[in-house]
């Protein structure tokens, strides 16, 4: 008789330690984020195949249930997944279940968990000038009597602003579920992290306007400190409005 339970993480995980085309499983998502499980958390698993050789394994492409999801891939598949891409804070902070590389599977994920210095300028550049975009919008839509758009601006102003910082560490930005996660454990140099979180949820609950401008004035010393003034001062005059001035 064929047993139609569902597949439990611990039993796929069973069957494919003992399965040798298998080089790693990797547990992403909020069960490898301390503290974040739920009762509603399934496992959400990579299973990193070698290229070429078969396996049984393969009729579990697609499998996803409340339980368990498995994402099939081959090695180098795995070595270019969020990178770059939305993938790559998950990897981040994934953990792993089993390495058959000698610790190769745990170099790849912390690969992914540091920007390189040039890849990091480049995102802080673009952020930060994405960043200053959405900020003298919101500024400009508050103070002609756009409520709303001022409002919606401010809160895209803090996705880029949140780009920006951890690119400047970095780092890969986390999903908006585990910001405080990561801060928490992960504090951003140079930043008080409950100051931060309060100005985050202001502005992008309310647009509030003094808020927005007092954590410019932040972000403009930090930015500059880190070579991105030609980016602030590509803005001419608009920065007055920024400021406050």
């Amino acid at each position: 008789m064929t047993d139609r339970r569902p597949l439990t993480h611990d039993a796929f995980v069973t069957l494919a330690s003992a399965d040798p085309a298998v080089l790693g499983l990797v547990l992403k998502g909020s069960r490898a984020h301390e503290g974040m499980t739920t009762e509603h958390s399934d496992h959400d698993l990579y299973v990193v195949l070698t290229e070429g050789v078969p396996t049984d394994l393969t009729r579990y492409t697609g499998h996803r249930t409340r339980e368990l999801d498995l994402v099939l891939l081959t090695l180098d598949e795995f070595r270019a997944l969020g990178m770059p891409g939305f993938e790559r804070y998950a990897l981040a902070r994934a953990r792993v279940v089993l390495d058959r590389l000698d610790g190769g599977i745990a170099r790849i994920l912390a690969a992914k968990a540091r920007l390189t210095a040039d890849e990091a300028s480049r995102a802080a550049a673009r952020w930060l000038d994405a960043y200053a975009n959405s900020l003298y919008r919101s500024l400009k839509n508050d103070r002609d009597g756009h409520g709303l758009a001022a409002r919606l601006d401010a809160a895209d102003s803090i996705g880029h602003l949140l780009e920006l910082l951890f690119a400047l560490d970095r780092r890969p930005r986390p999903y908006n579920k585990y910001l405080e996660w990561e801060l928490a454990r992960y504090p951003l140099p140079g930043w008080d992290t409950d100051a931060l979180l309060d100005a985050v949820a202001r502005i992008s609950g309310s647009g509030d306007v003094p808020a927005q401008r007092q954590l410019f004035a932040r972000v403009e010393t930090v930015a500059r400190h880190h070579g991105h003034g030609a980016v602030l001062d590509a803005w001419g005059e608009d920065l007055e409005l920024m400021r406050g001035r």
